[in-house]
């Protein structure tokens, strides 16, 4: 039984060849491409009025040089939030699931800030590993805390992400699988135990859409830092 509750997060594949490429991929095939017209349909108008609300508070406190991530930051955050969204729908398959994905995307871009920050700025990047009016004594000590900070960032990025996902996965299928125990059993006691699933259901939505801004914000505050 509890094997079976972790097959969910097994890559799927057909005839040998895994199928997780085209869960990548379908995301972008569900929004509508936006036209050269002066007026378009409400869809497409909603989508580029969320798109230009979130660019507008992301990028607010960077400057000039980070807005030309405006364009990857946003392409990330509406991507996590579909395939999070679409993982949610019966029978489908959650990339960001996977602890190597999520790696895959923190680390490069995690790894392009601070590459950034010691091209543009080489001594401010260094002195945020060393804080001002620190003892004599305690400067070696703190130099390999901060360090050590500093590469666990992008764990910390993929882990979150991976971690709030599956949790909330697992408890929705440990739910229902009770729902379908109990119906014939107590019928009452199933109700209420699917009122909670339903509850549940929509406090993942929520998770799923808060830990890919979650994800962004925290990739646009390194940024801000390099930048």
């Amino acid at each position: 039984m509890m094997v079976s509750f972790f097959d969910q997060f097994a890559s799927p594949s057909y005839l040998g060849i895994p199928l997780i490429a085209i869960a990548i991929a379908m995301p972008w095939v569900l929004y509508p491409t936006p036209s050269s017209r002066w007026v378009n349909n409400r869809l497409t108008t909603i989508q580029g009025w969320f798109i230009n609300r979130f660019t507008n508070q992301l990028m607010l406190p960077l400057n000039m040089g980070g807005h030309k991530w405006a364009l990857l930051l946003a392409s990330l955050m509406i991507f996590l939030i579909t395939i999070n969204m679409l993982g949610l729908l019966p029978y489908t398959f959650t990339p960001t699931t996977q602890l190597s994905l999520n790696m895959g995307l923190a680390v490069p871009l995690w790894l392009a800030t601070v590459i950034i920050g010691m091209r543009n700025q080489p001594t401010i990047a260094l002195g945020h590993l060393l804080p001002e009016g620190t003892p004599i004594p305690l400067i070696p000590v703190l130099i390999i805390i901060e360090t050590i900070s500093l590469f666990i960032r992008p764990l910390a990025l993929g882990v979150r992400l991976t971690a709030n996902l599956t949790a909330g996965h697992l408890l929705i299928q440990l739910i229902a699988t009770a729902v379908f125990v109990l119906l014939p059993m107590m019928p009452t006691v199933a109700i209420l135990t699917a009122t909670v699933l339903f509850l549940l259901t929509l406090l993942e939505i929520a998770v799923a859409m808060i830990q890919a801004y979650v994800f962004v914000l925290l990739l646009s505050l390194y940024l801000q830092e390099n930048v």
